[in-house]
This record gives C-alpha cells, sequence and structure tokens, in this order.
C-alpha cells in the first residue's frame, strides 16, 4: 500500500521534531553541550558586530556545526554505551574516549578559524 503524500510529509516533518527533541534533552543534561551554546552565542554576537564578511559566517557556521555535530554525537555514543553495560570495560572506554577526542578535534579546529576570523580584527582595536 502507498502512503500519501501528506503522510510522508508528516513523517518527515516528525523527524525534525525527534531531532530537535533530541538536541533538548542533550542541552539540559550535557554542561558541554551549554558551554558550546554560549560560545556558539558569543561567536554570532562577535560576528555580527564586527561585522564578518561573508565567507567567514561560512567558515564559522560550519565549524561551530560541526563541533556541535561531534557533541551531540559524543553524547549518544556516551548514552548507548552506558546502556550496553554499565561494568568498567576496557572496550567501552576506549569507544567513550575516541568519542570525546573527536569533539576536541573539532574544538580545536572551531578555535582556530575563530582566531584567523576575530583576532585580526580585534588587534585592530
Amino acid at each position: 500500500m502507498k502512503s500519501s503524500p501528506s503522510s510522508s510529509l508528516h513523517a518527515f516533518l516528525r523527524g525534525f521534531g525527534h531531532a530537535f527533541r533530541g538536541i533538548g534533552i542533550a542541552l539540559r543534561t550535557q554542561r558541554n553541550l551549554r558551554i558550546h551554546a554560549v560560545a556558539l552565542m558569543t561567536v554570532i554576537a562577535l560576528g555580527w558586530e564586527l561585522q564578518i564578511a561573508i565567507w567567514e559566517w561560512c567558515a564559522v557556521i560550519l565549524a561551530s556545526g560541526l563541533v556541535w555535530t561531534a557533541e551531540l554525537a559524543n553524547t549518544a555514543l556516551e548514552w548507548l554505551a552506558d546502556r550496553v553495560s554499565r561494568e568498567r570495560e576496557d572496550a567501552i572506554r576506549d569507544i567513550k574516549d575516541a568519542a570525546a577526542a573527536a569533539v576536541l578535534v573539532a574544538s580545536i579546529a572551531a578555535s582556530a578559524i575563530g582566531a584567523l576570523v576575530f583576532l585580526p580584527r580585534l588587534f585592530s582595536f
């Protein structure tokens, strides 16, 4: 049986609801994601105030998205690993450490982009 276009659209839109719910849960439960949220608001305000160029906005948005993606994936992986086993296992520790390392690498890259975009303007004051 074929689904109607309206039911397909409804299912598609419901997927967005699940995604936004996931962001909300992660923001409520993950201190580091709240830190990233404050950093993102600061970067947006600074970019607005310093009137960064469109290509700089693209770099900042891409870098911020990368950090948020890594942090949310890390959170999901940690939740799943904790669900699989609460015992201290080397393999689960290694998985969690690798996911945390992904967040660290993304954050370092985003910080470097932020420095390249913002520091020249800030030092020109």
